[in-house]
């Protein structure tokens, strides 16, 4: 895994400054924004710098309300995994 977050991703973490971005420290924020907002390009880099299981972790200790719809069925169905759901 790299430490350094590509300039191509600015636009899926459009209020941060990349440079302060610690992969493992910010690991949820990066995995989750890029596959809800995230082209096929940024998701191509989020596979080679997270393992399914870390994918798949942030998939599940989410809700479904931190979702677009469309995004949290379609990653729930490839990674095999269902979000929380949201306590009220």
């Amino acid at each position: 895994m790299r430490n350094q977050i590509p300039d191509f991703l600015q636009p899926f973490l459009w209020s941060y400054d990349l440079s302060k971005i610690d992969m493992k420290r910010h690991q949820k924020l990066i995995i989750k924004n890029i596959l809800d907002f995230g082209t096929a390009e940024a998701v191509s880099w989020l596979k080679e710098n997270y393992t399914k299981d870390e994918i798949r972790e942030v998939i599940a200790q989410s809700t479904r309300s931190e979702w677009s719809k469309k995004s949290i069925y379609l990653w729930s169905f490839i990674y095999n995994c269902s979000p929380k759901e949201a306590r009220f």
